[in-house]
């Protein structure tokens, strides 16, 4: 059993070398003998319908072969070195309407002439590439062919009066399309294709070194026409062309592919092209890809194809921007070009278009694209960007709703960062027809994309080759992903576990650096009390200027309210009555209307002493113990540790009573008690001064 084109032969019963398969709409078979190393063709039934002999070692075509294939409609040689053909070689074939010849080694000379004579009802013969070079197909050979329709031959060549069809084919009344093969150094003048006047259809793209020299001026049958390279100067040859367009009022397909080896000044050329194809003909489809076109500047030179014209071809050359009016085209390829500098900042305003379909930007170094490239493009089905240097959709692909096939093979896409095309893709994926290839880009596969690759597991369906996605992993391993959901679910389990450790890690850093400022902020939370009022009252109070010896008052005395009548009745006729010292009461001294925090903080910087009256009503007292704190700080912080405090503990107080700061105060510096009795008193007095002082 064999498989030609998902077409299942059978071996054949008369020959086991070939393999055949029923026609079930005749009751007929079709033959396949390809490629078997046969020398001698086989005995056929005549209920054969095709029969394929090509790539063998069959060298003639014996009398008689074929007298019984009365069913038979094609049969293939190619790939043979048939050098004989005998005058009944093909008798019996009087219904074959294809005979293929190609790449035979046949000297047509040699040929007897009514060789073909059998053939009459034969629609296509292809004798071209054939190995004997140097000869003309001689038209006594197919002059009895009256239902020829489509010739391919090789030329070589012309005869010494310039004609390369000799008046022989003038019988061939039906031959339409013509196809050269081998073919090379040709000069196609007026004289070329004088005997073929019905000519609607010629292929000479075979044809290199040709020259065109006004070959088919007045044509106005030619509905198809194809060319190859031009001979130097090939403007000339384009410039004849260019003048006889203007006549083909038939003509619908120009092909020039490969037209030109060498750099040309196209833009004027491609114009006047243009132009004339607009004055009368019918032109569907052009193809001008494989040149050397390098650009076609905006906005001077934009290129305005005839209205007629659905297909344009710019394929395989060399331009680096391009204004062009698609008004009616249906195809555009710009694929193999160099417009990837261009189009990110330019955008041709004649480049919308409502009817186009197929539009190919492939292969055009492309890294970038404009937000509007594709406005306008309602009918848009197949995008091709391709094997270009994108690495994010940046184009709205919103105007293309009708879009079917967006191909983004081969670019740098690592992931889809754009939340709007995301958007407008899963919309489309929403029509079963629409497919999207993102096929060799790698991917990087990590959790910060695991979203973007759970998008497109969950329309999975439409990424076309998604079996050889290619990713990225966190340790720059590249891998093929054959089973891409099981993949990225496997990735998405390990990031929810990361995401859980990480989360818990974080908290777990927060937690600490938050304990650890309220900690260190409790430890210090006098010394900033402190600074935080020192520097208010630097700009809320006035200073003297004078110098760091020189202070305010000579002491502050700090006492609860319990103890005021001595802080009035004693402390101040002893210390400033009798010594004339100066002393800041905060119930006689503070500035009213200012924060009792800041008058504390003032008093206290202002005094060169603070006295502390230390009674439980004292330590109990908010402020008090504020009071305490703050020239604890001042001492530290403002007078490099001199101490300034001084202790009279008003009455006996237990040291367990006593806070920790002030009980270390006590064991380190001097304090007084207050004796309460009235020779005591004398010395208490005496000592305060002198701590004072």
């Amino acid at each position: 059993m064999k498989c030609c084109q998902c077409v299942i032969f059978v071996p054949c019963k008369f020959d086991g070398r070939c393999f055949c398969l029923n026609d079930t709409t005749r009751p007929f078979i079709n033959v396949s003998c390809v490629g078997e190393k046969i020398t001698k063709i086989p005995k056929f039934p005549p209920t054969v319908y095709s029969i394929d002999l090509s790539n063998n070692e069959i060298g003639n075509i014996p009398n008689g072969t074929f007298e019984n294939q009365i069913n038979l409609r094609k049969l293939d040689f190619t790939s043979n070195c048939i050098k004989e053909l005998e005058i009944d070689s093909f008798k019996g074939l009087s219904n074959l309407y294809e005979l293929v010849l190609e790449k035979s080694c046949i000297n047509f000379h040699k040929v007897p002439d009514s060789v073909f004579t059998p053939l009459t009802s034969l629609q296509h013969l292809n004798c071209k590439h054939i190995l004997f070079h140097g000869i003309n197909l001689p038209g006594r050979l197919v002059s009895t062919l009256i239902h020829l329709e489509y010739l391919e031959v090789d030329v070589s060549k012309s005869t010494p009066y310039g004609i390369l069809f000799d008046k022989n084919f003038t019988k061939l009344l039906n031959l339409t399309k013509l196809k050269t093969g081998s073919c090379s150094g040709i000069e196609f003048d007026e004289k070329t294709f004088f005997n073929m006047k019905y000519l609607t259809a010629i292929d000479l793209s075979s044809c290199s070194g040709q020259i065109y020299n006004q070959s088919l001026y007045g044509r106005n049958k030619i509905k198809s026409l194809a060319l190859g390279t031009f001979l130097w100067p090939q403007t000339e040859s384009f410039l004849s062309l260019i003048t006889d367009v203007k006549t083909f009022s038939s003509l619908e397909n120009l092909f020039l592919t490969g037209c030109f080896e060498r750099d040309v000044e196209f833009n004027g050329l491609i114009l006047r092209l243009f132009n004339n194809l607009k004055i009368s003909s019918k032109i569907k489809e052009l193809r001008l890809n494989n040149n050397y076109i390098r650009e076609i500047l905006p906005p001077e030179d934009i290129l305005v194809p005839p209205r007629t014209l659905q297909i344009l071809d710019l394929s395989y050359n060399k331009l680096t921007c391009l204004c062009i009016d698609i008004y009616n085209l249906l195809i555009l390829n710009l694929q193999n070009n160099f417009l990837g500098n261009c189009l990110p900042h330019f955008y041709c305003t004649r480049f919308k278009n409502l009817r186009l379909e197929r539009f190919d930007l492939s292969f055009n170094v492309i890294h970038q694209l404009s937000d509007i490239m594709f406005a306008g493009h309602k009918n848009l089905q197949i995008l091709n960007l391709s094997n270009n240097l994108l690495s994010d959709i940046d184009f709205d692909l919103s105007y293309n709703p009708k879009l079917k096939i967006l191909d983004l093979s081969n670019n740098n896409i690592t992931i889809i960062a754009n939340k709007q095309a995301m958007t407008t893709l899963t919309k489309m994926m929403g029509q079963s027809t629409f497919a999207i290839d993102l096929s060799n880009n790698v991917f990087s596969c990590n959790c910060r994309t695991v979203g973007f690759l759970e998008w497109i597991v969950n329309d999975l369906d439409h990424f076309r080759n998604n079996d050889i996605y290619k990713c990225k992993l966190e340790n720059k391993t590249i891998i093929t992903m054959h089973s891409f959901k099981t993949i990225v679910r496997q990735l998405a389990k390990d990031c929810n576990s990361y995401s859980t450790i990480v989360i818990c890690v974080t908290l777990g850093i927060v937690v600490f650096l938050i304990t650890l400022c309220v900690g260190l902020m409790y430890r210090y939370r006098w010394k900033l009390r402190y600074m935080y009022y020192m520097t208010k009252s630097k700009y809320y109070r006035y200073k003297p200027n004078d110098d760091n010896e020189s202070y305010t008052y000579n002491a502050f005395i700090s006492y609860s309210d319990m103890e005021k009548d001595f802080v009035v009745n004693e402390c101040i006729p002893f210390l400033e009555h009798a010594d004339e010292m100066k002393l800041c009461i905060h119930h006689r001294d503070f500035l009213p209307g200012e924060e009792i925090t800041v008058n504390i903080t003032n008093a206290i910087h202002e005094s060169k002493r603070t006295i502390c009256i230390i009674t439980r009503s004292f330590l109990d007292s908010y402020y008090c113990m504020f009071e305490f704190n703050m020239a604890r700080m001042e001492s530290i912080y403002s007078r490099n540790e001199q101490n300034i405090l001084f202790l009279v503990f008003y009455e006996q107080i237990h040291p367990r009573n006593l806070p920790l700061v002030m009980l270390e105060l006590v064991q380190n510096q001097s304090y007084i008690e207050y004796p309460h009795d009235e020779q005591g008193n004398v010395v208490f007095w005496e000592k305060v001064r002198e701590a004072i002082a």
